[in-house]
């Protein structure tokens, strides 16, 4: 038995094991759709960490034990009610945690698989979207539904899924952050947010297969998983031409570039308000509803970190940090998870009630950090 087979999960939300020199990563929260707490984010960090140098251990293997679910985000009651009572050193532990854990993902040094059968959005594609730079996969479903939709809770696309979204094609990351829209296998694909598609009935045949193949190295790992993988969905099966919130990226792109593109959020509005292509103005409409839904300033501040991620992700992390602290200082995430996630009212009312009354002044401010850099939680963060 090798040292990281001894490594247990502190709690039955997460199970850590090896097997057949694969770590495994099994998420296990079902009524909670596999939402991470604290305790799973440290429990998914210190098996990383026992295997990193272990040479036991080929690749690591993310998944959800339940089908509906790879992961639906962070434990949004736990930082709302953090928030709530001033606990601002619990808030930070859980982001502080959750960011260093998506940074030993995208950094990782041997190959990272997750399946994403099912919803995976907010934090759920933190612990996933880093496994493209792994030399690993990012293998989706037809059950797939992919978002970062924070701006519906008044908070932003955080874990570092900014640095993916400005490297999708066109304006796709733009319209994503902003939006919060929903996308399934085949648009995740086309943006660039996945690497291949498997049918979710043989989800548990790959399982196996891993579990009882003779493996020499990681390269036969990834072979492995590669035989029951294809690049491409089944676009009968998928329908292609609709995803969840309408047409598909592809669909829409001319549309989604020609008015996502613009500066900030007022200029997308009015960008969108004077389409006039046939099948053009209708979804115009669509987005000008979704968006006068959301939080304005918390979608000045989706645009504004889809701007800024040029840089490395340990930059972008920090920066993630640092506006955690502003949204719940000056956003409107308390307020946005109270009346969709709390009392269910789907009644917020924002600090600007309009997105043509967002300042540029006010979105600088937001990205204002409260640590010096020496003394920043994430400091050590390289690349």
């Amino acid at each position: 038995m090798s040292k990281s087979e001894s490594i247990a999960a502190s709690r039955d939300d997460v199970v850590t094991r090896v097997e057949n020199r694969i770590g495994f990563i099994e998420l296990n929260r079902p009524q909670a759709l596999n939402a991470l707490s604290l305790p799973m984010i440290r429990t998914i960090h210190a098996a990383l960490d026992a295997w990193r140098e272990d040479p036991e251990v080929l690749a690591v293997v993310a998944h959800s034990l339940h089908p509906r679910a790879f992961c639906a985000g962070g434990d949004v009651r736990f930082f709302y009610e953090a928030g709530r009572r001033g606990d601002v050193a619990a808030r930070d532990a859980f982001f502080t945690e959750e960011y260093a854990l998506d940074h030993a993902i995208f950094t990782y040094a041997k190959p990272y698989i997750a399946l994403m059968e099912g919803v995976v959005m907010g934090g759920g594609m933190g612990i996933s979207q880093g496994a493209h730079r792994t030399g690993g996969m990012r293998i989706v479903s037809e059950t797939t539904k992919m978002a970062m939709p924070e701006t519906r809770i008044g908070f932003f696309p955080d874990v570092g899924s900014g640095w993916f979204l400005a490297r999708t094609p066109g304006a796709i990351g733009r319209y994503l952050a902003v939006t919060g829209a929903t996308i399934g296998a085949v648009d995740a694909l086309y943006a660039g947010l996945a690497d291949a598609y498997l049918d979710s009935s043989v989800i548990a045949a790959l399982l196996d297969a891993l579990s009882r193949t003779a493996f020499s190295d990681a390269r036969d790992v990834l072979a492995c998983v590669e035989g029951f993988a294809s690049p491409n969905a089944p676009v009968a099966q998928l329908r292609q031409g609709e995803h969840a919130d309408g047409l598909s990226l592809a669909a829409a792109r001319g549309w989604i570039d020609r008015h996502f593109s613009q500066p900030d959020v007022q200029s997308i509005l009015g960008s969108l308000a004077s389409e006039t292509e046939p099948g053009g103005r209708e979804w115009a409409q669509d987005m000008i509803q979704v968006m006068r839904a959301r939080s304005p300033l918390s979608m000045a501040v989706a645009l504004e970190v889809v701007t800024r991620a040029e840089g490395t992700m340990s930059d972008c992390l920090r920066r993630d940090l640092d506006l955690t602290r502003s949204m719940f200082d000056h956003g409107d995430v308390i307020e946005g998870v109270r009346a969709r996630i709390v009392d269910k009212d789907d009644r917020p009312v924002w600090r600007i009630a309009r997105a043509e009354d967002v300042t540029r002044a006010e979105v600088e401010h937001m990205f204002v950090s409260s640590w010096p850099p020496e003394a920043h939680p994430l400091r050590h963060l390289v690349g």
